[in-house]
């Protein structure tokens, strides 16, 4: 019902843009985010955005570097990530909840359904 896409390998300095495809249930999701976990690390949020598209959070690393977007009509969630680093390769999820939290949650419990994973290497 998620379709995480989008991720590859690129140099350091380089761009990507990750795509997360919602269907059946998730296509009314209050809140999609995306999550990343890098090997021996904990998963760790990285962006968030309301269904309206006007709310957005970032991550405190990824901040002036990563913008994420919606479009409602395509179901789609986009993460657009410029400047890319090799602390930023990781596999990374798309997630969603139907709670309308006032905020946007950065812990991955508040999120009820998850894609698959796409994984992004940087390479110095």
């Amino acid at each position: 019902q998620l379709q995480a896409s989008g991720g590859g390998l690129v140099q350091a300095g380089g761009s990507l843009k990750l795509s997360c495809a919602a269907s059946g249930r998730t296509v009314n999701s209050y809140i999609t985010a995306w999550f990343r976990q890098a090997p021996g690390k904990e998963r760790e949020f990285v962006a968030g955005i309301m269904r309206t598209g006007v709310r957005k959070y970032y991550a405190d690393f990824v901040k002036g570097r990563f913008t994420i977007s919606r479009v409602n009509a395509e179901s789609t969630t986009y993460l657009q990530m410029n400047e890319l680093r090799p602390e930023d390769t990781a596999v990374y999820f798309c997630a969603t909840t139907t709670r309308p939290y006032g905020q946007i949650p950065t812990t991955s419990s508040n999120y009820y359904h998850w894609g698959q994973g796409t994984q992004v290497t940087v390479s110095s």
